[in-house]
């Protein structure tokens, strides 16, 4: 899992990360993303829908340990982020 967060990390300064589920979802559809991270909280139905598009655009789903608030934190929001693309 450290190894994720230092992805997410190494790639804050890039334009490489998406935040939000709309924006990753419309990004994974149009084969752009080459993973996707999902907090440990988020919404049961938005990440069964993340797991179904990420099969059919063979996108690697990874989930975190770390809530969404902590996930904002990280990525130096000041709100809580529940599903974060990496663009290809």
């Amino acid at each position: 899992m450290v190894d994720n967060l230092g992805d997410i990390k190494k790639n804050l300064k890039t334009d490489k990360l998406v935040l939000g589920t709309e924006r990753t979802v419309k990004l994974m559809k149009q084969g752009k993303l080459s993973k996707i991270f999902a907090c440990a909280n988020t919404e049961k139905s938005s990440f069964e829908d993340l797991e179904n598009y990420s099969k059919l655009a063979s996108v690697q789903l990874v989930k975190l340990e770390v809530p969404n608030d902590e996930l904002g934190i990280i990525c130096k929001k000041p709100f809580p982020i529940s599903v974060i693309g990496l663009k290809k």
